[in-house]
């Protein structure tokens, strides 16, 4: 029997490299799929908007670039990448991931569509923040093969991921999932369903609230990160992580938040909204709380 070392776990011929596919070629969609394919996992990037779908292949091999300028390791063979407009090319994958806006209607539609074409032996993925899986499943078909994967940006970078099992998630759908993290080299931590699941729900609010600080003019953005990271061991500081996230895709969640918990805290605040209307979302804008030169994407 031969076996590939990949970090800690091994892919055997027993326990072949998986098939994924993944809907979406924003910024998490690509992570997602620079991950895979530098750890030697086939990928079908899906997306309906022509000018993403084209630039998606320059956009992961920037990334790729940069995993290897820091350091990540780039001794497996690159999987291969197919670019698709149709969901109908997920067809044989053992796993689809879902990574679109944050929105459960649009999620939801996506997911009942790729349903439609792969099997119930499929596991369905989505990469939501926010949204509880049983919502999002009992809109599906085949419910039992939907489970949460919240992967965190960058994906080549952050070695743990958040594993989120509904309630009506079947085990085959779980172990499909987990032989997935297995050839990933990822580490999934599995957490009850509900609003947020565990990390958004604690560091959305806090952003939130960090964002609050620098809109009562009580300290500046570079103050509050520079607190949290030297007093309190953030590792980039909350309001950094916001430009990181993409604050359009932090409002999206924390209204998520807000409207299934009733949690005033999870309100977006006045500057958060602002900052969101005049374009500035963060590294992709190039414009965030911080600047960023040469990272819109």
């Amino acid at each position: 029997m031969s076996t590939a070392r990949l970090g800690r776990y091994a892919v055997t011929e027993e326990e072949p490299t998986p098939r994924l596919a993944v809907l979406g070629a924003g910024v998490m969609g690509v992570s997602i799929a620079t991950l895979a394919l530098g750890r030697g996992v086939p990928v079908v990037l899906v997306e309906t908007d022509p000018a993403k779908l084209a630039d998606a292949p320059a956009r992961i091999e920037r990334e790729l670039r940069t995993a290897q300028l820091m350091g990540v390791r780039t001794d497996t063979p690159r999987g291969e990448l197919v670019t698709s407009a149709s969901t109908a090319d997920c067809a044989g994958a053992d796993v689809v991931i879902e990574a679109i806006t944050e929105e459960a209607g649009l999620k939801a539609a996506a997911l009942t569509e790729v349903a439609g074409i792969v099997g119930t032996d499929t596991a369905l993925v989505t990469n939501t923040s926010s949204i509880p899986v049983d919502e999002l499943a009992a809109k599906l078909p085949h419910p039992e093969s939907l489970l949460g994967v919240h992967f965190m940006n960058p994906t080549y970078l952050i070695g743990t991921v958040e594993v989120i099992r509904g309630s009506r998630t079947a085990q085959h759908a779980v172990d499909s999932v987990a032989r997935l993290l297995t050839a990933l080299d990822r580490r999934g931590v599995y957490v009850g369903d509900g609003p947020g699941f565990v990390t958004s729900r604690v560091l959305h609010r806090m952003i939130n609230d960090a964002a609050r600080v620098v809109e009562e003019g009580r300290a500046t953005a570079e103050d509050v990160d520079t607190l949290m990271q030297e007093c309190l061991g953030h590792r980039t500081g909350p309001l950094r992580t916001a430009d990181l996230i993409g604050i359009d895709n932090l409002v999206d969640s924390l209204w998520v938040l807000h409207q299934r918990t009733g949690d005033e805290g999870c309100r977006p605040c006045d500057l958060l909204l602002r900052k969101v209307r005049d374009g500035e979302h963060g590294r992709k804008s190039g414009q965030g709380f911080y600047t960023y030169t040469g990272m819109v994407s």
